[in-house]
């Protein structure tokens, strides 16, 4: 049973989609989850800028407000 070279080439093809398919999907992942760390450093830096009043309405404390402030943007 000798594979023709066009069924040769077609695998050949297969392999080459799929592995573009697979480091599109790591890249679209990858882009997603620095995305969401960097909506959570912008959502910490807006919360430096409430008020204390503005903090009480979302039920934080200023000390819960700083303590969340001081996390990594990256790892937390």
């Amino acid at each position: 049973m000798a594979m023709e070279l066009s069924d040769i080439l077609e695998t050949s093809r297969d392999l080459v989609r799929s592995k573009i398919r697979r480091a599109a999907r790591w890249g679209r992942w990858l882009l997603a989850a620095i995305e969401h760390r960097l909506e959570k450093r912008r959502s910490r830096r807006t919360l430096c800028e409430l008020t204390d009043d503005e903090l009480c309405d979302v039920g934080l404390t200023r000390a819960e407000a700083k303590a969340e402030i001081s996390k990594s943007w990256f790892w937390s």
